[in-house]
């Protein structure tokens, strides 16, 4: 896996204003915008959840074609496209997803009289049987630490 990634990309221009967004090593990693600004920006979402979608697959990612070898059709121009993607693999593997757990109807109420957050719990049950840690990141926005 690489950090930065940068693919060529053609800009497809519409009569009705729009740009399309194909990417010629990418089968499937398309996108539109309406205008050059907003298509670049969804180029480059697009981009990021296809690379991300390979490497979560643990399929090989492409090589990115050479401008000089390909032929835009007279409606389009190439744009290279460059994504980073730490910030986003971090982001994804920090989203939080939905599980449903069964238990008896009696703890159930115990819980829910107790107050007891299922998530913390899950989250600290899991971690303790795999034996790890929770990991803590410190980032620096302007002038303060969030954890």
């Amino acid at each position: 896996m690489k950090d930065r990634y940068l693919f060529p990309a053609y800009f497809c221009y519409y009569e009705s204003g729009k740009i399309g967004v194909v990417f010629p090593d990418l089968p499937g990693c398309i996108s539109q915008g309406d205008s050059e600004e907003d298509a670049l920006r969804m180029a480059k979402e697009a981009l990021t959840f296809h690379i991300w979608g390979i490497e979560d697959d643990g399929d090989d990612t492409p090589e990115p074609s050479a401008v000089k070898d390909l032929s835009p059709e007279s409606d389009q121009a190439i744009v290279l496209i460059e994504v980073f993607m730490p910030p986003f693999r971090e982001r994804m593997n920090n989203k939080a997803i939905t599980k449903a757990v069964t238990v008896p109807r009696w703890l159930e109420i115990e819980a829910k009289e107790a107050n007891l957050n299922y998530s913390q719990i899950l989250q600290d049950g899991l971690m303790q049987r795999l034996g790890i840690q929770r990991k803590i990141q410190r980032r620096r926005h302007k002038n303060s630490v969030q954890l």
